[in-house]
């Protein structure tokens, strides 16, 4: 038997003397660590993106729905801005639920003009810009929607706030014109890569001829043949 302490039995009771073990734990209350000023721009940044986002969206909706909806007091007193954000792009009908299929072949040409240093008036052979969206659609599985729609629905745009004068009275007549105005300057540009100041347009109008026996019992009617006057352009230069 030991008559002392021996040193286990000390190293004991200096550890229970010394109280209970305490562990420091964080403090639920501090501020938690701040973000580093890159990240807290770039959230802040996404989030008011995401705001704009919603704000367009829901104002969007808004007009469009007011656009097709039954002309009403809201409607008519905020007509030119609802036109204005509307037309042309986000123009909407219902031929989907009631589709009214072409009767006629249009055939959309332009040309071009250029002013020379001379005082000159040099003119630029005829574009069958139709041809051209024909191309770009036939034998292609998924063609786009501009070379089907846009051309077709810019002249239908300009004939319905034109009609037979080529005189535009209404601001949306402007508008249309200038947009039809804008792609034949574009595709010109593009496809014959010189300088021009005016552009003009020709559309020959042909009737779709009736189906079967029927064909043989009308008389053809005749073709249209209609020339825009010239249009000042942007100066395009290839």
């Amino acid at each position: 038997m030991s008559s002392g302490i021996d040193a286990a039995d000390l190293k004991e009771i200096r550890h229970s003397d010394s109280g209970p073990d305490v562990r420091e734990r964080p403090d639920a209350t501090a501020a938690p660590p701040r973000l580093p000023r890159g990240v807290r721009a770039l959230t802040t940044g996404v989030c008011a993106l995401v705001v704009l986002c919603i704000v367009a969206s829901v104002a969007h909706v808004l007009l469009v729905f007011l656009h097709v909806a039954p002309a009403n007091t809201v409607s008519k007193r905020y007509s030119s801005q609802i036109n204005a954000w509307v037309f042309p792009f986000f123009e909407q009908n219902w031929r989907l639920f009631a589709p009214d299929p072409e009767s006629v072949n249009r055939q959309i040409l332009a040309r071009t003009a250029h002013t020379d240093a001379g005082g000159s008036f040099e003119v630029s052979p005829w574009v069958d810009l139709t041809a051209v969206d024909g191309s770009a659609v036939e034998h292609h599985v998924f063609p786009s929607h501009t070379a089907q729609n846009m051309l077709r629905r810019a002249w239908s745009g300009y004939v319905d706030s034109h009609g037979g004068d080529d005189t535009a009275r209404t601001e949306r007549a402007v508008m249309m014109r200038t947009y039809l105005t804008n792609i034949a300057a574009d595709r010109l540009a593009a496809q014959r890569g010189h300088t021009f100041d005016f552009v003009q347009l020709r559309v020959v109008t042909r009737p779709v001829a009736a189906p079967g026996s029927r064909a043989g019992t009308r008389p053809p009617k005749p073709s249209e043949n209609r020339l825009l006057p010239w249009w000042k352009v942007t100066r395009h230069a290839g």
